[in-house]
């Protein structure tokens, strides 16, 4: 099979925000509490952060994390998460039908954030709260005033404030899972309330308004009117949160990344039409701050056994072929970078995770550690709008999809041309012909891939099956992309 893709310097998307490769961490399973967070284990720091999980993050350099929920919000007291840790409540979470400790809260997590190099998106509860909490929240995170929150942060140990710039309204409020699930019209009163009020007290954050949980949603599109109606003077950006399973065979699996395409820009469309009728000169963007692979493990919370501590809940275990899709959705992040700001791939540790853990003993890489890890490292600079061509097959809506699944980023400060190429083909190697314009002195010189001729290969506590390896580089302007496999080519000058 033969491909093209005609890159013309002159044709860009736009510059990407590095906040797109963030990831979430949720008090759900074992995310927290034996994930990031054992103070037994070998490991294990001065504040009980493990090591080993650590090193591991860093090595993805994940520019933001969200936290702490997810569902697991909409219920919680951010109190009980604070100051002398043998104060602190077991509370019930209805959530996830577990029991919180609250070992872990925002005071150790802020330093956690610190020792693996990435920022904070602080997420407020919405649910069974509302504007007083938020309010009060971030008085204690970033104020600097001497008053009663500011001063208990003093209290407690952190003299500085912790500074967190990127806030939350409450989590996937339109669904009926939601604690305190509310209506388009409930959710953007309180969310235009809350936004005022935590920027009045800090003007310099910014703020995240929930859309829909899902694009099958039944409120749909009327949800996201409702809610830019009423708030769009005080957020900045609007949330979508999505995940994709193999229901219909793998080549349809494979053309997920193209409904998440879809998605956006549909939500894209939305938030110019409301902008259009208020005449506003703002920009409302977008914050994809869930999405991953996430089916085998669906709906566990309702048959595990209620009321443990950090049970082993939605543990997905991820093949090669869920890798191959995780990069097809990075690459549509990445040509979608002039609308798409924030993106969390959801979870980081042990739940729906690149990473796992066992408890007392190893952390591994699970398959979609590398293409997130390779996305992010390189990933940075401006997206290039490309004509890439290739063969097509049908999806299951009878969508056209063309086997080549590509993004390109120009990194100016390293003097690199990142392709990243996903050969969807199940059959077919593919021979991609690369015609550059405003690149000639531009050539290939490492070219990263990632295959396994078992699409169902997984990453085991002491066996990794699926691995990058690099291949050699051929002379000319042709490279050769395997059946089902994933690549990064790198050129420089």
């Amino acid at each position: 099979m033969k491909s093209t893709l005609k890159i013309d310097k002159s044709k860009r998307v736009g510059a990407l925000d590095r906040r797109i490769y963030g990831s979430f961490i949720e008090h759900l399973g074992r995310a927290v509490y034996n994930g990031i967070y054992e103070p037994t284990h070998k490991s294990a720091d001065d504040k009980g952060f493990r090591g080993d999980v650590l090193s591991l993050i860093n090595e993805l350099n994940v520019p933001i994390v969200r936290y702490p929920g997810g569902n697991f919000v909409s219920g919680y007291n951010w109190e009980d998460g604070i100051g002398d840790k043998s104060k602190r409540p077991r509370k019930l979470d209805l959530a996830w039908f577990t029991i919180e400790t609250n070992e872990v809260g925002i005071d150790e997590f802020q330093e956690w954030a610190k020792r693996a190099n990435t920022d904070i998106m602080m997420a407020v509860n919405l649910g069974t709260r509302g504007a007083d909490s938020a309010r009060e929240l971030i008085e204690y995170c970033n104020g600097e005033t001497d008053t009663y929150f500011a001063n208990l942060r003093r209290k407690n140990g952190f003299d500085k404030p912790f500074g967190i710039k990127l806030w939350c309204l409450g989590n996937e409020m339109d669904g009926w899972w939601q604690i305190c699930h509310k209506t388009a019209e409930e959710y953007a009163r309180e969310a235009t309330e809350t936004a005022k009020v935590l920027k009045w007290i800090d003007p310099s954050i910014e703020l995240v308004a929930c859309g829909s949980s899902d694009h099958n949603m039944p409120t749909y599109g009327e949800w996201e009117r409702t809610v830019l109606d009423h708030t769009y003077d005080y957020i900045d950006y609007l949330s979508l949160h999505c995940y994709y399973g193999n229901y219909n065979g793998t080549a349809d699996f494979l053309a997920r990344a193209e409904d998440m395409d879809r998605f956006i820009k549909e939500i894209a469309d939305i938030c110019d039409e409301v902008k259009a009728k208020k005449n506003s000169d703002k920009a409302i963007n977008l914050s994809f701050d869930e999405w991953n692979v996430w089916y085998r493990t669906k709906d566990e919370e309702k048959s595990a056994e209620k009321w443990q501590i950090a049970p082993h809940l939605l543990e997905e275990k991820y093949t090669f072929e869920d890798a191959l899709l995780v990069g097809c959705m990075l690459s549509t992040l990445q040509n979608n970078c002039d609308r798409v700001k924030i993106a969390c791939l959801a979870q980081l540790v042990n739940v729906i995770a690149p990473i796992m853990t066992e408890n007392g003993g190893d952390a591994w890489k699970q398959t979609i550690f590398y293409p997130y890890m390779y996305a992010s490292l390189y990933g940075n600079g401006e997206v290039l709008s490309v004509n890439a061509s290739s063969d097509f097959y049908k999806s299951k809506e009878g969508w056209d999809i063309p086997y080549l699944c590509t993004s390109v980023v120009d990194n100016k400060e390293k003097g690199e041309l990142v392709i990243f190429a996903t050969n969807r083909s199940l059959d077919e190697d593919m021979e991609l012909e690369i015609s550059l314009d405003g690149y000639e002195d531009y050539s290939l010189v490492k070219h990263i891939e990632l295959y396994n001729d078992d699409l169902d290969a997984t990453n085991e506590r002491h066996s990794e099956r699926v691995f990058p390896t690099e291949r050699a580089i051929d002379a000319g302007s042709s490279v050769k992309l395997k059946k089902h496999s994933w690549n990064m080519l790198i050129l420089k000058k």
